[in-house]
């Protein structure tokens, strides 16, 4: 067998662009680009992705909804794992529609769908991402997560959490920056991370398996990547990322995605994995009273 051959298929969550737009201003990549994204280009790019990932993966569809232009960046949506569901609570407004949207989709599948104290924001997989050698979970926070969310997951999930610390604007997100891959792989943008996170990354993934990007690479949101066995989408990475990626035995798929640029997402904002391995516990077992006590939330 070899590192990339897994004994679970992969299944992502997908919207298609019908309602997409960049109609407000929450990060920095919109600013400038109110009413300027071309829809029909939109829907083409969308288009490309979702057709280059179904063919080596299994993808489930939500139906898009008028006034909610960016839930057609479902990573956002919640973190999955098993049949467990962490739903966002998104930190501005202009997001919080979504939420109702994502949790009937998840409760019409059957999944145990799990909400955030309403004083609590969690942007789901868009801050939180399982690592893929070591079982982990790594969440960032300092733009849109909060770091008390990090017990209640650990919790729920049984789980360990790392928290990550972002530190510039435009890597709002830690998909943004940082993408655990197959073979215990990570391909991150390291200056995004305070020095504390940059250590504990370190200190939690080889050198030999640390894939560092540069400014430019980072910017074209190589890191926002979707990665299904051995195959990589991404927007767009330089010639000497996509060498080293297939060195290791990964290939690489550039798929443009301009339009969702204007908008701050790329590749994995425009998926949510569904198929996360479940790991054994590694944290004890702690009432929800008690992680609340511990993020310092009051219990309802």
């Amino acid at each position: 067998m070899s590192q990339f051959d897994s004994p679970f298929s992969d299944s992502f969550l997908m919207c298609p662009p019908e309602h997409f737009e960049v109609s407000y201003v929450i990060n920095p990549w919109m600013e400038g680009n109110v009413a300027h994204d071309d829809k029909a280009l939109a829907a083409r790019q969308w288009q490309i992705l979702h057709d280059g990932l179904r063919a080596v993966a299994q993808v489930e569809l939500m139906p898009s909804a008028a006034g909610v232009p960016d839930m057609v960046f479902t990573a956002n949506g919640g973190l999955v794992l098993g049949d467990k569901v962490i739903l966002s609570r998104f930190r501005h407004i202009e997001r919080q529609a979504e939420e109702a949207h994502f949790d009937a989709w998840f409760a019409a599948h059957g999944m145990q769908v799990l909400h955030m104290p309403d004083d609590v924001p969690f942007e789901g997989a868009g801050d939180a991402l399982f690592d893929r050698q070591g079982g982990q979970l790594w969440l960032g926070h300092g733009h849109r997560s909060d770091i008390r969310s990090a017990p209640l997951i650990a919790g729920w999930l049984d789980t360990e959490v790392q928290t990550l610390q972002l530190v510039d604007p435009r890597f709002y997100h830690l998909d943004t920056c940082f993408c655990p891959l197959n073979g215990g792989y990570l391909l991150y943008f390291p200056e995004a991370f305070d020095q504390a996170s940059q250590k504990a990354i370190a200190s939690r993934v080889p050198e030999q398996r640390r894939i560092a990007v540069g400014l430019a690479d980072a910017l074209h949101f190589a890191c926002n990547a979707v990665n299904s066995g051995r195959h990589i989408f991404l927007n767009r990475a330089s010639d000497g990322l996509c060498a080293q990626l297939q060195a290791l035995g990964f290939e690489v798929h550039q798929t443009p995605l301009s339009e969702f640029l204007k908008a701050g997402g790329a590749a994995k904002c425009l998926t949510l994995k569904l198929t996360e391995p479940v790991q054994a516990a590694t944290v004890p077992a702690v009432s929800h009273r008690e992680r609340l006590a511990e993020a310092g939330i009051a219990a309802g």
